[in-house]
């Protein structure tokens, strides 16, 4: 029997995916701590959350993280994507890359990730179910109707989310993600 000696093959490391991923990221985590303080529906999705809330997003192994959770006054502060030194309570995490890249490219619906067992979640599972409303709610405010359709599960008709508090949401939430 031959001994063969095969070189062990690395993965390449992706630079450009993961800063779309990290960049996105960034947005999402401004934008959870702008829609907070700007719309009723996450205002009181986020009143719902226990007071030590503090949400871990990250792409597993070593992906980028978005750290969003509650300071001592019970506003939602986004603590950018260092881990260390915060007390987790909900970790949600997207099993690779390539996983993040399909729902931040908004080809596959965060249920759908869910469904397809390519997130993992590490907390109270009610409390991920509203992190994943507000998520969607995010998307409909920040992106266009045509591609939020593909990113959220079912898009808001006009009974739902009336065009005036769309578009006040959305001019509100812009501004705060860009100014802070």
């Amino acid at each position: 029997m031959k001994n063969y000696d095969f070189p062990q093959i690395s993965p390449g490391t992706k630079p450009l995916k993961r800063f779309y991923v990290w960049l996105l990221l960034l947005i999402f985590g401004r934008a959870f701590q702008a829609v907070a303080k700007v719309d009723p529906a996450a205002k009181q999705e986020f009143d719902r959350m226990p007071s030590d809330f503090m949400l871990d997003l990250c792409v597993a192994p070593n992906g980028p993280h978005m750290i969003v959770g509650k300071d001592k006054q019970g506003q939602i502060r986004y603590y950018g994507w260092k881990p260390k030194d915060k007390k987790i309570t909900l970790s949600m995490k997207i099993k690779h890359l390539e996983a993040a890249i399909l729902m931040f490219t908004f080809q596959e619906s965060s249920c759908v990730a869910t469904a397809r067992d390519r997130l993992i979640v590490e907390g109270d599972i009610v409390v991920a179910s509203g992190v994943l409303r507000i998520m969607d709610l995010l998307e409909v405010l920040l992106l266009p109707k045509f591609i939020a359709r593909l990113g959220v599960k079912r898009y808001p008709n006009r009974t739902q989310m009336s065009l005036a508090r769309k578009l006040r949401s959305r001019v509100l939430t812009y501004a705060r993600v860009v100014v802070g």
